[in-house]
């Protein structure tokens, strides 16, 4: 169950990297309304980080956590923030989620 916990910890960090990208863009009241998702999201990944490491080792959480943040990151900013998709980039990005993938196969939990 904490990986589940871990898992969408990193899902809201996702969220609020996005949101802060949003609110670059954003104008007005809209960018307040992205500000908002931010702190919501940004509060819920480390609530659910937190309650994650209470059971899994904390190295481990937090590499994952990172990991799913980072990789689901640099896909939205490719797909929504029109960053460059190089071969070194998507190559760096495999080796990542492979690098995650490897640390939850050692994990004891």
């Amino acid at each position: 169950m904490n990986w589940i916990f871990l898992i969408l910890g990193g899902l809201f960090e996702i969220g609020f990297t996005t949101c802060l990208g949003k609110a670059k863009e954003a104008t007005g009241s809209t960018t307040y309304m992205w500000y908002g998702g931010f702190i919501l999201c940004l509060f819920a990944s480390m609530a659910l980080l937190i309650k994650a490491t209470q059971t899994l080792p904390l190295g481990t959480a937090y590499a994952v956590w990172t990991g799913i943040g980072a990789v689901g990151t640099v896909l939205i900013g490719i797909l929504f923030f029109k960053e460059p998709a190089d071969f070194w980039r998507v190559f760096f990005i495999f080796t990542l989620i492979a690098s995650i993938v490897g640390l939850k196969a050692v994990s004891s939990h």
